[in-house]
């Protein structure tokens, strides 16, 4: 029971982008994937998604290969975006009786239960009726982060969830994270911001011109960068930029 990424190698026609990729995951383990702009962070979310094909290599989760069975792969994820995709024509409560609907979530009397208690906790609890149109960016992402943590998947895949947030969703939205890895899910979330992600994950994952060089703590980052004691975490960074600069 596990996400497993094998020697992934992938990107767009003509063009790879990452190149032999490696990364587990475990129940219970929320992993953040850091790196900078054009690393590959969205390409490989796309490729855990299925949006793009694989080069070669494979990803599996809890033993479903997606390539072999895509259709139950997906089912077992939640995917936040950095960008929320909201259908125009319908309204909050109709996206939530879609995503019970999606995962088949058949106990309607338990999913409304936790559906109302997320809502209130996003403050959106007296906004079912509304359309898209009538929330601002903040309150669309959290529109995304209440059907994701309804639908209850075994793998969260969440791309840049503080974009727009107020300090107190994202205080929120980092004890969901919590909640979720108590219960033996997973997480798989790229951010820039390091201060609230050291928060919500245990480890991260360091991709860098296609490939991940280190899986650990931000104190064994430090390390394998050869960063100073006094030196901010964002210097990373800076390291990253000098290597990509002298490939």
């Amino acid at each position: 029971m596990s996400l497993k990424i094998n020697k992934l190698t992938g990107g767009y026609t003509g063009i790879t982008i990452i190149k032999d990729l490696n990364l587990n995951i475990e129940p219970g383990q929320a992993i953040g994937l850091i790196g900078l702009n054009g690393a590959g962070k969205s390409t490989t979310i796309k490729h855990i998604l299925g949006l793009l094909r694989m080069q070669k290599g494979t990803i599996e989760l809890n033993g479903t290969n997606l390539t072999q069975n895509p259709s139950k792969f997906k089912k077992m994820v939640a995917y936040i975006p950095e960008t929320p995709i909201l259908y125009p024509e319908l309204t909050l409560k109709e996206h939530l009786e879609l995503t019970m609907l999606t995962y088949g979530l058949t106990d309607i009397d338990k999913a409304w239960q936790r559906a109302h208690e997320l809502c209130k906790m996003f403050r959106l609890d007296n906004k079912l009726d509304w359309l898209p149109i009538n929330f601002s960016k903040g309150m669309q992402q959290k529109v995304m982060l209440v059907a994701a943590f309804l639908a209850n998947p075994d793998l969260y895949v969440i791309d840049e969830p503080f974009t727009g947030l107020d300090p107190l969703a994202v205080a929120n939205f980092i004890d969901l994270i919590k909640e979720a890895v108590k219960q033996n899910k997973m997480v798989l979330m790229t951010t820039h911001v390091l201060a609230e992600a050291q928060e919500a994950v245990q480890k991260f994952a360091v991709l860098n011109n296609g490939t991940i060089e280190i899986v650990g703590s931000l104190e064994e980052i430090r390390s394998f960068y050869h960063l100073k004691p006094t030196d901010s975490i964002d210097r990373l960074y800076k390291i990253l930029n000098q290597e990509s600069a002298n490939e």
